[in-house]
């Protein structure tokens, strides 16, 4: 197939979606398929609206040959107008990636409400979707309908191949050590890392380490914010800040956590949670978004409201006196990793739903 795959940026931008993109592309290629990645720049939300303007972006795509052109949906201001003038002019399916909604973060309601605008009208121009998660999936259904076809793929937590047997896991529970917690993800507000500080001033000093895991140049100003409160709440000793990692040095701070938190408003699925159970870390997540498909409360991790820092307090607390309990719930999140489908599980599946619509629009 010859494949287009339009999206904001570097395709290499450190983040789940990016990730997830990546995945697909390399899949693709490595199984005889042509890509070609169509770059937007990165601006501001209006500057990207006046991209549905640009002739020299129509042409482009116009003119380009693709048996299907993928979107990543998070470039829907760039093209919720461009995309119905482009029907004209190219006989190729346009297929959607959906990570999650823009709509569905957490945000004062009139700013969702014209938000939503031009993303229904983006998700009403394209004729199939990529899903990450069922509840993307129905999020989009209650936005526009049920009438595209779709495919349900699963971001993977493989990525790392994390190694670690059940002797290892009791072994590291069961260390006088303080609650190893790692935060994996890009310090932005709707991560939700000031709660989990509000949370961890409740607990006892000495009794856990914090290691904050994720891009620090997303939102200077939200980082500055943290690195205040972390300041005014007397978390020094206790709170370091690593930036992103790459996989290898990844790999090895996970190795050495007993919990990953990320308490975040909204995530269309959180590919991070996965990735700590592979190395038996249970999952503290809000009960907001996708978290409650892959963490079974009680079990694997716990479900929170996404800003209830006495709850969250309140789990950490029992983790750290109950090293009985984390062992268990540490295994049980190996179990749920064990029990997920790889990424080229997942993009075997997105293939061959691209290769069935290509073939059924050829029919026509």
């Amino acid at each position: 197939m010859r494949v287009g795959l339009l999206i904001y940026g570097n395709l290499d931008t450190l983040s789940g979606g990016y990730l997830y993109d990546r995945k697909l592309v390399r899949y693709l290629q490595d199984h005889g398929d042509d890509v070609e990645i169509i770059s937007l720049p990165w601006r501001n939300y209006a500057a990207h609206l006046g991209d549905n303007l640009s002739a020299t972006l129509l042409r482009r795509l116009a003119g380009s040959r693709f048996d299907v052109l993928i979107q990543d949906e998070l470039n829907h201001p760039s093209l919720f107008l461009l995309n119905r003038r482009l029907r004209d002019r190219i006989s190729c399916p346009i297929i959607s990636i959906v990570h999650h909604l823009r709509s569905s973060e957490k945000r004062r309601d009139w700013q969702n409400c014209l938000y939503r605008l031009p993303e229904r009208a983006y998700l009403q121009s394209v004729d199939g979707f990529i899903f990450n998660s069922q509840t993307t999936r129905n999020v989009v259904e209650e936005t526009i309908g049920k009438s595209r076809p779709h495919v349900v793929a699963y971001p993977a937590g493989n990525r790392l191949e994390p190694q670690i047997d059940q002797a290892e896991i009791s072994a590291r529970a069961r260390e006088k050590d303080p609650l190893k917690i790692v935060f994996l993800g890009s310090v932005i507000p709707r991560k939700n890392l000031h709660t989990l500080l509000d949370a961890l001033s409740q607990l006892t000093p000495g009794s856990y380490q914090l290691s904050v895991i994720g891009g620090l140049d997303v939102d200077r100003d939200y980082v500055q914010r943290i690195r205040r409160q972390v300041a005014d709440l007397g978390l020094e000793r206790r709170v370091t800040f690593f930036g992103a990692m790459h996989d290898k040095n990844l790999r090895a701070a996970l190795q050495e956590n007993h919990i990953l938190l990320m308490p975040s408003s909204y995530e269309g699925f959180g590919i991070a949670y996965l990735e700590g159970m592979g190395f038996a870390l249970p999952a503290i997540a809000s009960k907001e978004g996708a978290a409650h498909e892959i963490i079974t409360h009680n079990v694997d991790g716990f479900l929170i409201e996404a800003e209830n820092a006495s709850s969250l307090a309140g789990h950490l607390r029992e983790l750290t006196s109950n090293r009985e309990k984390l062992i268990q719930m540490s295994l049980a999140a190996r179990k749920r990793y064990l029990a997920h489908p790889t990424w080229d599980q997942s993009m075997a599946n997105i293939r061959e739903f691209l290769w069935k619509i290509t073939q059924t629009l050829s029919a026509t």
